[in-house]
């Protein structure tokens, strides 16, 4: 498969998405700074459909209020800890998770020995290529917004992501199978995954996909998960890595793209846009450390 090339029928379909997230920003949604279907191994052709409620727990007051992309609802005091209903958002056309095709077989890497693992910078099918990018070492922490953000243990975690010239194992890198793997969370609601930092392919902001299933026994099927989301990129580390040669392609598609403009995060309120954005600390030299919160309602 071809990288970045686009198909009628998807490029008709982006096109109305744009114009309709268009008129959704002049309504000011959000202000942030800065494949199959339009890019082959680059994610094209993802549309949101976004929900989410926040959730700041303590035993103080409560308050309730209602944005654009769905209700939300909070309640705080000065002790509590906070966690956000993260936006179902699509999964994309390269999810490798049994729910789409890969040069006409059914792409599923769930089921394949070997898939839950913490570092995913290497393939492990048929081949052992380790991806090239700046090494990030990404946290997730998972939270039920049902039950005061206390944390999931024994959920499985499914990250997957572009590599550092935006293109997908499995399907425009089919030989591959890197930058995917699963993980069962910890009594913390934990999983540490290495992996590197994902490259900024035209027409997305720089995310990572992921699903979130019940236990590892339901990690089998994307059609089995409680959430499928996109994490996005903290936009100061994309600056400094995009800066760097080994992402020679991704620095021009950042320059043209934000969180308010993308077709996926666009339409998504404030409070889901920096609950979903993973933060880091490091450097293009050492590489870094990222974390994320991610609050389910169970």
């Amino acid at each position: 498969m071809s990288a970045h090339h686009g198909s009628g029928l998807a490029e008709d379909l982006e096109r109305i998405e744009r114009i309709r997230l268009g008129r959704r920003r002049a309504l000011g949604l959000i202000g942030a700074g800065g494949g199959a279907l339009v890019l082959a191994g680059c994610g094209g052709g993802e549309t949101s459909s976004s929900s989410s409620s926040s959730v700041t727990v303590g035993t103080g007051s409560s308050s309730s209020s209602s944005s654009s992309s769905g209700s939300s609802s909070s309640s705080s005091s000065s002790s509590g800890s906070t966690c956000t209903a993260y936006a179902t958002e699509t999964r994309g056309p390269y999810p490798g998770d049994g729910t789409n095709q890969s040069s006409g077989e059914t792409s599923n890497v769930l089921t394949e020995s070997g898939i839950v693992r913490s570092d995913i910078r290497s393939s492990f099918l048929s081949s052992t290529t380790t991806a090239a990018g700046i090494a990030v070492t990404f946290t997730i922490t998972l939270a039920d917004v049902n039950d005061s953000c206390n944390a999931l243990e024994g959920y499985a975690i499914y990250l997957w992501h572009c590599d550092a010239d935006g293109n997908y194992s499995l399907y425009s890198e089919p030989g591959e199978s890197y930058l995917r793997g699963v993980q069962v969370t910890d009594e913390n609601g934990q999983v540490t995954f290495t992996t590197i930092f994902p490259g900024c392919y035209d027409g997305r902001y720089p995310h990572m996909h992921f699903e979130v299933y019940s236990s590892i026994d339901k990690a089998t099927n994307g059609s089995y998960a409680l959430l499928v989301s996109q994490f996005a990129m903290e936009a100061d580390a994309c600056d400094d890595v995009y800066a760097t040669s080994t992402y020679s392609t991704s620095k021009s598609n950042f320059a043209k793209i934000t969180t308010a403009s993308d077709n996926v995060f666009g339409d998504n309120s404030d409070a889901q846009i920096e609950a979903m954005t993973v933060l880091f600390d490091g450097n293009t030299t050492d590489g870094y450390t990222a974390t994320a919160t991610v609050g389910i309602a169970t």
